[in-house]
């Protein structure tokens, strides 16, 4: 008996270059798929809906008014809703006069919210500048007119540049020990070779020396321990005094000159 032919269920194998063809195509779809979708979002992400439309300004705005601020940072900020680079956003609000920090967010779905800090004046930074230069309570230099300050008796700090903080926190130590005596710390300087002096509210100047901050503080404190009994006893006003001796203090009243010798330790 005759047999029936055979028949091969398995099909033919895909040749190698249109399998390549297939995945290619498979690939170039996948990608302008994607591209497609990329450019529907952005098309959408800058649709005038998505328009930034307010600013809500927040927090401390005692020295700009709300609407000098949008005025000064609005021109600034770029973008959308979605597109606007919230850092830059930052810069913007804290490139304003006397703003010290600025934390921004968005509102769904076309405002900003803004929370404020502003620059607390402590001191006046001195320095060869023409742009009046301020320091605030964390010892930071910011730029400010100086004719906004409402307090007249702000001290005035000179030295070299990024000392401020260090030179603050000295002019609040020295200023405890001065206040003892009823005298007050109108100027603190520093010199480049780390040797202090300030000068008085009543113009008298008073070199520290240098030294580690303890070392010119308890200089300070010897000195004016023996200081009132001078003035009393001349009937005169201090002028000048230098404590870099290490056997005493050079002082000079109004019209006399003296030096008055260490007070010994007690044991």
């Amino acid at each position: 008996m005759a047999r029936a032919p055979a028949f091969n269920s398995k099909p033919s194998p895909i040749p190698g270059d249109v399998r390549l063809m297939h995945v290619t195509a498979n690939i170039l779809f996948v990608v302008a798929g994607l591209a497609l979708a990329t450019l529907a979002v952005n098309c959408g992400l800058r649709l005038p809906v998505f328009t930034l439309k307010a600013i809500h300004v927040e927090g401390e705005v005692a020295r700009n008014s709300v609407s000098t601020i949008r005025a000064n940072a609005a021109p600034k900020l770029t973008g959308t809703f979605f597109t606007t680079d919230l850092q830059m956003d930052k810069r913007a609000f804290e490139s304003v006069p006397w703003v010290r920090q600025a934390v921004v967010q968005r509102i769904w779905p076309n405002r900003l919210a803004v929370r404020l800090e502003e620059h607390r004046p402590a001191a006046v930074w001195g320095s060869d500048s023409t742009t009046d230069r301020l320091v605030n309570t964390f010892g930071e230099v910011f730029e400010a007119n100086v004719g906004d300050v409402e307090d007249d008796s702000l001290p005035t700090l000179n030295g070299p540049e990024g000392t401020s903080v260090h030179m603050l926190a000295m002019l609040g130590r020295l200023k405890s020990v001065f206040d003892r005596v009823d005298a007050h710390i109108d100027s603190l300087s520093l010199s480049g070779r780390g040797s202090w002096r300030a000068e008085l509210d009543t113009g008298a100047d008073v070199e520290l020396g240098r030294g580690t901050d303890d070392e010119v503080l308890a200089r300070a404190e010897r000195f004016l321990a023996t200081l009132t009994q001078v003035t009393q006893r001349y009937q005169r006003p201090l002028e000048y005094a230098d404590l870099r001796h290490n056997d005493g203090y050079a002082v000079r009243l109004k019209g006399i000159t003296t030096v008055i010798p260490k007070a010994k330790e007690k044991k």
